[in-house]
């Protein structure tokens, strides 16, 4: 099995796309859903933002107040990276315990859904491809103040992120989801069909194979030596 990432900017259609591939049966590890999972009350990313940002984040019911928290990063570099701090380890961790999962069930791919996957992650070395889901800057512009921000707030928060432009440069698929949702399903259809036909999973699988039988042999030959 091998790993293909999937990424892009807010508004630019990446959770269209992975959903696309889910519908192809395709399994999809989500980092945002994660990132949702590994802060719910005392788990340990938990404690660490309460710890670094103070109870004052904290809804009644003890969740996140995630606009609260946004509000406090936003705009503040060296804030943003410690609340990165606080969750990314945890989301990487259960990232790759499900792509083991996925491993023992045979699929000969899965998709990684990472939005900040071309920022820095650690997660990058793993992959095999990369896909970037990439739109303008004027259809990203609508589509975010058809969500009913300013123009402003929408500028702020695209100007926030690594430009679509740039990371288009680092990838190796390019799906543009500027056209229409029917043009994008083609594109995931294309490409699931070039994954499928791959046999880097098997190469992979067979060394994996064969690496155990040759570990197994040497332990048997020691304890004969031994015994």
């Amino acid at each position: 099995m091998y790993l293909i990432g999937v990424t892009g900017g807010i508004a630019s259609g990446k959770s269209t796309v992975s959903n696309f591939f889910k519908e192809l049966g395709c399994p999809i590890i989500d980092a945002d859903v994660i990132a949702r999972e590994v802060v719910e009350p005392n788990k340990p990313s938990w404690k660490l933002i309460v710890k670094h940002f103070g109870s004052g984040i904290l809804q009644e019911d003890g969740t996140i107040d995630r606009p609260k928290l946004g509000a406090i990063i936003f705009g503040d570099a060296e804030k943003r990276r410690l609340l990165n701090s606080c969750t990314h380890p945890f989301i990487q961790k259960e990232m790759m315990w499900r792509v083991f999962k996925y491993f023992l069930k045979g699929y000969p791919y899965v998709i990684m859904d990472i939005p900040l996957l071309l920022e820095g992650s650690a997660l990058r070395k793993f992959l095999r491809k990369v896909i970037v889901v990439y739109c303008d800057e004027e259809t990203q512009l609508h589509r975010l103040m058809a969500r009913n921000l300013s123009r402003e707030d929408a500028l702020a928060r695209i100007n926030s992120q690594m430009p679509l432009r740039e990371k288009r440069k680092l990838a190796d698929y390019v799906i543009d989801n500027c056209g229409s949702v029917a043009d994008t399903k083609l594109a995931v259809d294309y490409l699931n069909r070039q994954f499928q036909t791959s046999y880097a999973h098997w190469k992979i699988r067979v060394a994996l194979i064969f690496g155990g039988i040759g570990l197994g042999l040497a332990v048997y030959g020691l304890m004969r030596i031994l015994l």
